[in-house]
């Protein structure tokens, strides 16, 4: 009996903490809502060439590729004959990488190599010194060192086997900021702050619970996407410390309702604040068989008659008879689908039948096919 009441009270305090904590489980971090204008990552790109490939690189006819390894060759003083060189252990490829704000000199970072030739695998291949640019032509990075592909193939004279893909790989802080994107911060008396999905009623919340964290006016809605921040003058001089706690203020977020179909996959997801009129459903499955069979009538013996043969069709009609359901106004999405489950349906009815709802004007959210 002790332990049946321990158990019990262990019960109750267990649903005393998940309903004390259901509402800040629903709120977000602006951090996770919204990014600071001017404070983003820059996609870096550039040229190189895989070296040390088990015969597995760009085939003789790639005229870029024996371009390339000629003019590598001739800038380390070796002069050599396009048609002297062999590139099937080289490949070239293309180097991307994103390079994080307030990435300093020094900074590492990962890249991504791609094959652009016809090579066969990258497997085993060392990327050679490749200086990696910005969309105005700097360099910002260089990038060299092994390549990890994390798949492998084999091949024969009767065919081959491959475990993932050969063409791509990652080189792990294969790379090394050389120039600075300068982003200064301290100074500035405003910023201007981008919701991830614009929302008047988001951005609404937004601005106050800012307001309300600082205790007066610093957050001010532009639009559904934007806030315009108002740095207090007291911390003009230590901006990131001010970015820092508006970026941990939690906001519970608001959304449109939305209905998302996959019909390729037979995915359904809904929103929790889809919403359905007054409306009945009826779903079944019609199944027509057409069977076709021959019958051969045979004349007498001695007879003046001949062999007739007789085509025969059978028709089965079956229908599989649903419960009719009617669905009440204002029943949350959760109620329908508890309804739907209890006459039986399956992902695709449920897409079909969400498509004719849509069509009655009964769904009072966007349905969305992906």
């Amino acid at each position: 009996m002790p332990f049946s009441k321990r158990r019990f009270f262990m019960v109750l305090v267990f649903i005393g903490v998940l309903i004390a904590w259901q509402e800040p489980l629903l709120a977000a971090r602006i951090k996770d809502l919204a990014a600071i204008q001017g404070i983003r990552t820059n996609q870096l790109v550039g040229y190189g060439l895989v070296v040390g490939l088990n015969g597995t690189g760009d085939k003789q006819g790639t005229e870029f590729t024996i371009q390339s390894l000629v003019n590598m060759l001739e800038k380390m003083g070796i002069q050599v004959s396009k048609d002297d060189v062999k590139v099937k252990n080289v490949a070239a490829v293309m180097v991307t990488a994103n390079m994080p704000p307030f990435a300093r000199v020094g900074h590492r970072m990962d890249v991504v190599v791609s094959s652009l030739g016809d090579a066969k695998s990258l497997v085993g291949g060392t990327l050679l010194l490749t200086p990696l640019k910005g969309v105005n032509g700097k360099v910002y990075a260089l990038s060299q060192g092994p390549l990890s592909v994390g798949g492998v193939g084999a091949s024969g004279g009767g065919g081959g086997i491959t475990v993932n893909h050969l063409l791509a790989g990652r080189i792990s802080s294969g790379a090394t900021v050389e120039r600075e994107i300068p982003v200064v911060l301290d100074g500035k008396q405003c910023l201007n702050i981008t919701l991830f999905h614009p929302d008047f009623t988001t951005a609404q919340r937004v601005a106050s619970a800012i307001n309300s964290d600082f205790g007066t006016p610093v957050a001010k809605m532009l639009d559904s996407a934007t806030l315009r921040l108002q740095v207090p003058e007291e911390m003009r001089e230590s901006v990131a410390p001010f970015l820092a706690r508006v970026e941990t203020i939690q906001v519970v977020p608001d959304a449109i309702a939305k209905v998302i179909v996959n019909e390729k996959t037979g995915t359904v997801v809904m929103g929790a604040q889809v919403r359905i009129s007054t409306i009945a459903i009826a779903h079944g499955n019609l199944s027509i068989s057409v069977r076709e069979s021959a019958d051969v009538s045979q004349p007498g013996p001695f007879s003046d008659g001949r062999t007739v043969v007789t085509p025969q069709t059978e028709i089965e009609i079956e229908q599989e008879h649903k419960q009719l359901m009617v669905v009440k106004s204002g029943s949350t999405i959760g109620e329908l689908v508890a309804a739907l489950n209890a006459i039986g349906v399956t992902p695709r009815d449920l897409i079909s039948i969400f498509q004719s709802i849509k069509a009655a004007g009964a769904l009072q959210a966007e349905l969305q096919i992906i």
